[in-house]
């Protein structure tokens, strides 16, 4: 059935699309992150510490501002409706959970700890934005005496000020830790070694890490792999493989992040095209 189909009103309709591809980008974004994360757990240690910290900058920014914009705009509405009402008490509880994981997330020691938090945590949300996707959003766009729209809309801008609320502080902790991982980058070039660069034990091209968007359901690749993007830390690179020549996203990603990934072909085709994206 068409989203127009079930939209009492075309301005529902369109903002019921807008809605599912927001949660799109929330849900890539976050599944390319927890990627990385996992991989470099075995691919670079100090890696991993800084992915699991802008993995934990990006549920603050993005996925917890999210939920409590639903929480205040979307779900009162939607609990008025008798068909809905037991199934928001049950989002809310779900957005209980994601918050926890987020937090478990913030409190672990280190990236190895935080790897099965965040795998459950991309799990959850997906599950969680396909109820509303399939249910809660066409429920309500579905009700003649409820605008989806202008929910919507009232939720974009409680979202919009929500990270703008916590953007100053996550600002701050990204500018420390640059800051941090330079001091420890010059450190170690004073020290015995090459640091992996000559391929005499350090990190090589085997432990990259490998980011397979034939496994990511098509709606969710390109934000998938920006998410990925987005945790690559600089002078380090990622494998990505796809199932034809990603020209298409690799515009996308030129016109996002002029100048910031060089693009280097491992292979091409027939069955799977493979290439590195070094950070610069």
């Amino acid at each position: 059935m068409s989203v127009l189909t079930l939209a009492s009103d075309p301005k529902d309709a369109k903002a019921l699309e807008e809605a599912r591809l927001h949660h799109a980008r929330l849900a890539g974004e976050l599944a390319g992150r927890v990627k990385l994360l996992v991989t470099a757990v075995d691919w670079d240690p100090n890696a991993a510490e800084r992915i699991h910290a802008e993995l934990v900058v990006f549920c603050d920014r993005a996925l917890l501002p999210h939920a409590a914009s639903e929480e205040a705009a979307l779900y009162p509405t939607a609990h008025r409706v008798p068909e809905a009402r037991l199934l928001i008490e049950s989002m809310i509880g779900e957005h209980r959970r994601i918050t926890a994981l987020v937090d478990a997330l913030r409190a672990a020691p280190g990236p190895v700890e935080a790897a099965p938090d965040a795998r459950a945590l991309q799990v959850l949300f997906e599950e969680h934005v396909a109820k509303e996707n399939d249910l809660v959003l066409p429920l309500l766009a579905m009700t003649p005496a409820v605008s989806l729209a202008e929910l919507l809309a009232s939720m974009h801008d409680r979202f919009s000020n929500a990270r703008r609320a916590v953007g100053a502080q996550a600002d701050r902790d990204a500018e420390e830790r640059d800051a941090r991982d330079s001091g420890e980058r010059d450190l170690g070039e004073d020290a015995d070694g090459c640091g992996g660069a000559c391929g005499c034990g350090g990190a090589d091209e085997t432990g990259e890490p490998v980011l397979d968007v034939r496994e990511v359901p098509h709606a969710l690749r390109h934000a998938t792999v920006f998410g990925a993007l987005d945790a690559v830390p600089a002078d380090t690179a990622m494998v990505l493989v796809a199932p034809h020549d990603p020209l298409p996203l690799l515009a996308q990603i030129e016109r996002r992040r002029p100048g910031t990934f060089s693009v280097e072909y491992l292979e091409r085709g027939p069955g799977a095209w493979r290439l590195r994206l070094s950070h610069r």
